[in-house]
């Protein structure tokens, strides 16, 4: 399996730079006694409570694409401390990675207590989704009891890629005079194959009533 070397320490003063250095020859011993081929070897010097690190955010573009299965690193607190550690267990996870360290001499065991509020983060992320599918699906069906017809109203039904993409301002208006919030509208556009935030709807929609009013 290909793994992923990651070495961090906390600071870039020069007395950190040989524990730099033995974490990266112990991981290299360690996956080559554990049988694995070394990916890539990533190094930073970074805090572990920042979650903004260009190495490990690096590290989860890998698992998330697939080019390896393993990470290696020291002990768990290289990956990260507090709540920095559990987001990225918790994407690790998702991204159907594995962690092994040098200090366990194996796969990363966690404690009783990261477990459980991982559990719990899968749990939440989870009724998150559901109800974010829930509100979709309300939008929908909202905009089609007021009258609405996508196979009528939308264009470019049969069109991928990025012309789909393209918010129809026309709709938006029609929507928000039948009613629905702008969080519904980018619900129910979202539904039907349209990318648009509440953000966005809500800044298109303020842009033609300008220029509406403009004509005035």
């Amino acid at each position: 399996m290909n793994a992923i070397i990651y070495c961090r320490v906390s600071t870039k003063k020069e007395t950190q730079e040989s524990s730099l250095a033995r974490q990266k020859e112990e991981l290299q011993k360690f996956a080559a006694q554990s049988g694995f081929s070394i990916y890539k070897m990533i190094e930073e010097k970074h805090s572990g409570y920042d979650i903004d690190r260009d190495g490990i955010l690096e590290v989860m573009d890998l698992l998330k694409e697939g080019a390896a299965e393993v990470l290696l690193i020291q002990d768990e607190t290289r990956l990260g401390r507090g709540n920095a550690k559990i987001a990225l267990l918790h994407a690790i996870q998702k991204y159907g990675g594995t962690i092994y360290t040098v200090n366990q001499n194996g796969e990363l065991q966690l404690s009783e207590a990261d477990s459980m509020v991982l559990e719990i983060v899968s749990i939440v992320e989870e009724f998150q989704r559901k109800l974010h599918n829930l509100k979709i699906k309300r939008g929908m069906e909202k905009a089609v009891r007021e009258g609405f017809k996508p196979e009528r109203n939308l264009r470019d039904q049969h069109y991928g890629g990025r012309e789909r993409k393209s918010v129809p301002i026309e709709e938006i208006v029609n929507l928000r005079n039948r009613g629905l919030t702008f969080h519904e509208i980018a619900a129910t556009l979202k539904g039907f194959g349209y990318e648009a935030s509440k953000a966005t709807v809500h800044r298109r929609y303020k842009e033609h009533v300008d220029e509406q009013q403009q004509k005035l």
